[in-house]
Order: structure tokens, then sequence, then C-alpha cells
């Protein structure tokens, strides 16, 4: 189960991340070690899938883990995960 309160902290570490890579998902994965962490481009991201949550640069998508299998969610019920889905854009 993933929070709005847990999923705005989550947002706000990614914020002051210089960039989304592996070592900013360790440091996650050392706030959150029960929560799974991945990265990529928002335009990987299926257009049917709604974000959880939108940022300037990046979005959250929720990851769940029901039968026993990773896929995308809407339920933060079924929440295990997050992806972090940068969005590229003009600065």
């Amino acid at each position: 189960m993933l929070t709005e309160e847990t999923l705005e902290r989550i947002a706000n570490a990614a914020a002051a991340l210089r960039e989304l890579n592996e070592d900013a998902l360790a440091g996650l994965k050392q706030i959150w070690p029960d929560l799974r962490f991945t990265f990529c481009s928002d335009d990987d991201m299926p257009a049917r899938m709604p974000p959880a949550l939108q940022r300037n640069k990046f979005n959250l998508y929720l990851v769940g883990g029901g039968e026993h299998c990773l896929s995308l969610t809407t339920d933060p019920l079924q929440a295990i995960g997050v992806v972090l889905a940068w969005v590229d854009g003009e600065d």
C-alpha cells in the first residue's frame, strides 16, 4: 500500500535529485526499502495509464504486484513500487 503522503514524500525526494539514474534509485530504496523503484522516460509509459502524481520534470506511476507479476496500477492499495518517468520538455 502506498499512501498519498508517501507518494508526495517520494516526489519531493525525486525533485531534489540532480538526475534520475541507478544511484538516485539506490538512495530512494534506502529511504523506502519495502518499495520497488525504477525509472524511464514518460514517453515510454502507456498512454492509457494516468500518472499517480505529476511534477514539472517527472511523473510518478504506481507499480502493483498482484498475482506474482509486476504491472502498472492506479490502485494505491495494490502498489508495491513507483516508476519515476522523466518528462522531456523545454527548459
